[in-house]
C-alpha cells in the first residue's frame, strides 16, 4: 500500500508540473504554427533584398570594424570585424574566438588560460553563443551570406516579403526567416522556422533600433510571445 500510494503521488506531482505546459504548448501550437510558405528566386527577390539593405544603410554596417554588445545581460562581445576575431565573456569563462579558424582560439577560466578538453569545450560554447546572439544583432546583415537563398512571398494584403533560407554556415543550417516589411522596406519583424522551434513561424520583432557612432544601425530589443530578448551597451565604430 506505502509503494502504491508513493507512486500516486510521484504520478500526481509530474503531471501537475507537465500538464499546464502541454496544455500551454498545445495553445501555441494550434494558434501560431504556420507550414513554411512558397516564394519565388529571381530578380524581384534580390531587388527586394537590396531595398532593404539600404534601408539599413548597410555601407555604414560594412565600414563599420568594431561591434560590442551585451546579450540578455548574460553574454559580452567584444567582436572586431575587420580582424573576424571575437572576445566573448560569460560568468567565469572568456575565449578570445578566432571566427576564421576556431581551433586558434583560446579559453580562460578566472582569467587564467585553459588548454585541451577544457579549452575545447569552452570555444565549442563561445562559437555557438557567437553565432546565435550575434544573428539577433545583424541578422538583416546577412541576407547575402554563402549558402542563402532569397525568395519573394506575397504575404497578407499582398505584400511583398522576404524569405531567406540558410543551406549552409552557422549553428543551425536549413533554417529559413520570412523579413516583413514597412513602406519603407525596413524591418519590422521576421518569422522563423528554424531547427530548434518546435513550431513554424513564429514571429520576433525587429521595430526597436539604434544608431550607433558608426551609423550603422542595429536593434536594440526584440518581442517574441511573451519574451524579450534584450541587446545593451551597443557600441559600433569603424
Amino acid at each position: 500500500m506505502k509503494t502504491k500510494k508513493i507512486l500516486k503521488i510521484v504520478v500526481g506531482v509530474i503531471i501537475f508540473f507537465t500538464l499546464p505546459s502541454l496544455l500551454f504548448f498545445g495553445f501555441v501550437y494550434f494558434k501560431y504554427n504556420e507550414d513554411l510558405p512558397n516564394g519565388k528566386q529571381g530578380p524581384q527577390a534580390e531587388a527586394l533584398a537590396y531595398n532593404m539593405l539600404k534601408a539599413l544603410n548597410h555601407k555604414a554596417y560594412l565600414e563599420t570594424n568594431y561591434i560590442e554588445w551585451t546579450f540578455k545581460n548574460k553574454h559580452h562581445y567584444k567582436w572586431k570585424k575587420d580582424e573576424n576575431t571575437c572576445l566573448v565573456h560569460w560568468k567565469d569563462y572568456k575565449v578570445d574566438l578566432n571566427l576564421d579558424n576556431p581551433s586558434l582560439s583560446k579559453a580562460y577560466v578566472h582569467n587564467f588560460e585553459v588548454k585541451g578538453e577544457q579549452a575545447a569545450e569552452h570555444i565549442e560554447t563561445a562559437l555557438a553563443y557567437f553565432n546565435n546572439d550575434s544573428f539577433w544583432l545583424v541578422a538583416p546583415y546577412k541576407i547575402f551570406d554563402p549558402g542563402t537563398k532569397r525568395r519573394l512571398v506575397k504575404w497578407k494584403n499582398n505584400q511583398d516579403a522576404l524569405l531567406v533560407t540558410y543551406t549552409s554556415g552557422g549553428t543551425t543550417p536549413g533554417d529559413s526567416y520570412l523579413w516583413i516589411l514597412d513602406t519603407n522596406n525596413k524591418p519590422v519583424k521576421f518569422r522563423m522556422w528554424v531547427d530548434i522551434l518546435p513550431i513554424g513561424g513564429l514571429e520576433a520583432s525587429w521595430n526597436d533600433w539604434t544608431t550607433t557612432e558608426s551609423d550603422a544601425i542595429l536593434p536594440v530589443f526584440h518581442e517574441m510571445l511573451f519574451l524579450g530578448i534584450k541587446l545593451d551597451d551597443i557600441i559600433g565604430r569603424e
